[in-house]
């Protein structure tokens, strides 16, 4: 059944069993009866907030009115910037000024905001939607709250890092995808000096760094260091002993890894300053051989051959001497929470559980990832096609990413049509789930953390830029931990620990 005409079935079921309840819940005249109860089926009022992706979309386009029509909902959207989500939604919450539905980071300010019961809990509630409570509950326990569940995930893959690597390139050295941080290192010196572009300019690199490349999830140094045997940002042990990864043996050699890449000139000299979309056209243009990523090789090689006709790429997990290992990332690409000074009562609330419950029905998986049949994508087989993808990216994107759904993995029976290597990278992902490795700390209270979390953090992203670039040795590097434990680091482990023992009673 083509969209349109599933939304268009969707409105005339609702409007049948609108007549259907007006014409037998009436009360007989002298009959005594009581009146059945009359479903409510007046459209729900929705306003939404959400992080801007791409252009804004148009008031009233037809992915929205798809989206309202079938979720019975008269929907308003406020689109806010990426750069200055947190920002602005810290200036609504000050201010009162808040949606019905927003999506919120797990961030400390939020998080303070859950605990003082500024959003409603909905962990109980979950079991009577089918679609919410058929996720797996990795997704939720990743954002509990003392336990609690304040809000419902952008669920997103747990293990998106993967190796891109230039497959002629390696194949023609006769190397393999590297596993150890030797092999990294044998396999970054062999492109930076051995001209595999044949070009005859010294302007090839194994690996770039940007300046964000030590943050978050995505961390290269966590990537490569988990892989290696490390800790997922902490470790704990079986007294509930707390100790950061930057503390460990893997993470450090991993540090020094790319310290000597540094230092003989295999890495970009600039990666301090550098932002990742400049990196993005080093890539593109054929000068680098490796990279982890969480996106998709096919979207890579697409634009490489532009440059490069004959590239190939290819793509492997994330594998060190342990085996494949991957730091799990949060599951998410944020929350939607329900804020209490707007939705007042429990049954509107639930109404808006509802409304994200359907979000997740076939109609709506086939919509918010595909976008509209005929116009955005056509059937073809056991696959779906795409018609149009300038357009998917203007209209269908801004809401695949910012409302639930999980793309192949639930309610959807025609995948796209994709090549062997999209198809082979998202192999790789769904198999990173046996993989993952956990942040112990992730869901764990920490006053600390609160407080100073975000300065205690810089201390150390700081101070491993600069071992990296040689403004400190070893005894200096060991004086910058020091600095941050006796600045609250202890602290922070010492919470934790308390927090952790606690949950396991």
């Amino acid at each position: 059944m083509k969209k349109k005409a599933a939304v268009i079935m969707g409105g005339v079921l609702l409007a049948t069993t609108v007549l259907s309840a007006c014409s037998s819940g009436g009360d007989k005249a002298g009959s005594g009866s009581t009146p059945s109860p009359v479903e409510d089926t007046k459209p729900l009022d929705l306003s939404i907030v959400v992080n801007q992706v791409g252009e804004i979309p148009p008031k009233g386009n037809p992915m929205e009115q798809g989206i309202a029509k079938y979720t019975n909902t008269n929907l308003e959207y406020q689109w806010i910037p990426t750069s200055a989500y947190d920002e602005k939604i810290n200036i609504m919450m000050a201010s009162g000024e808040l949606p019905k539905l927003m999506k919120v980071n797990y961030v400390p300010t939020i998080i303070n905001a859950m605990k003082s019961d500024q959003f409603w809990e909905i962990g109980s509630h979950l079991k009577n939607y089918k679609n919410l409570a058929a996720q797996p509950q990795t997704f939720y326990d990743n954002i509990l709250v003392e336990g609690k569940l304040y809000g419902v995930p952008i669920y997103r893959d747990l293990g998106r890092a993967v190796v891109h690597y230039r497959k002629d390139w390696l194949d023609a050295a006769g190397l393999k995808v590297p596993k150890t941080l030797d092999d990294w290192y044998n396999v970054m010196k062999y492109v930076a000096e051995s001209d595999p572009d044949k070009n005859g300019k010294n302007d090839t690199y194994g690996y770039l760094l940007d300046k964000n490349y030590n943050q978050g999830t995505a961390s290269t140094l966590t990537r490569l260091s988990v892989a290696q045997g490390g800790p997922n940002k902490w470790k704990v042990d079986a007294q509930g002993n707390f100790t950061p990864e930057f503390m460990t043996d893997e993470f450090f050699s991993t540090l020094k890894l790319f310290k000597r890449l540094y230092d003989e000139k295999l890495i970009n000299q600039d990666f301090a300053v550098v932002d990742a979309t400049t990196n993005d056209k080093a890539y593109e243009s054929g000068r680098v051989a490796l990279r982890i990523s969480g996106g998709n090789a096919q979207s890579m090689l697409t634009n490489l051959v532009k440059v490069v006709p004959t590239a190939q790429m290819d793509v492997a997990p994330l594998e060190g001497k342990a085996g494949i290992r991957v730091p799990a990332e949060s599951g998410n690409a944020g929350i939607l929470a329900i804020p209490k000074s707007t939705v007042k009562t429990e049954a509107e609330m639930k109404k808006i559980l509802t409304f994200l419950d359907k979000l997740l029905d076939k109609e709506m998986v086939y919509l918010l990832n595909k976008g509209i049949e005929g116009k955005h994508y056509k059937v073809e087989g056991e696959f779906t096609l795409p018609l149009d993808k300038d357009a998917d990216a203007k209209e269908v994107k801004p809401y695949r990413d910012t409302m639930l759904q999980r793309g192949d993995n639930y309610n959807m029976d025609k995948p796209m049509k994709e090549t062997e290597l999209f198809q082979k990278n998202k192999k790789t992902v769904s198999d990173n789930d046996k993989y993952v490795v956990s942040n112990p700390a992730l869901t764990l209270d920490s006053a600390m953390f609160t407080e100073r979390g975000k300065e205690l953090e810089q201390m150390i992203t700081d101070a491993e830029t600069k071992f990296i670039m040689g403004k400190l040795d070893e005894a200096g590097w060991k004086a910058e931990i020091d600095k941050w434990k006796k600045a609250g680091g202890d602290k922070m482990m010492e919470e934790y620990k308390a927090a952790y023992l606690k949950a396991k009673k």
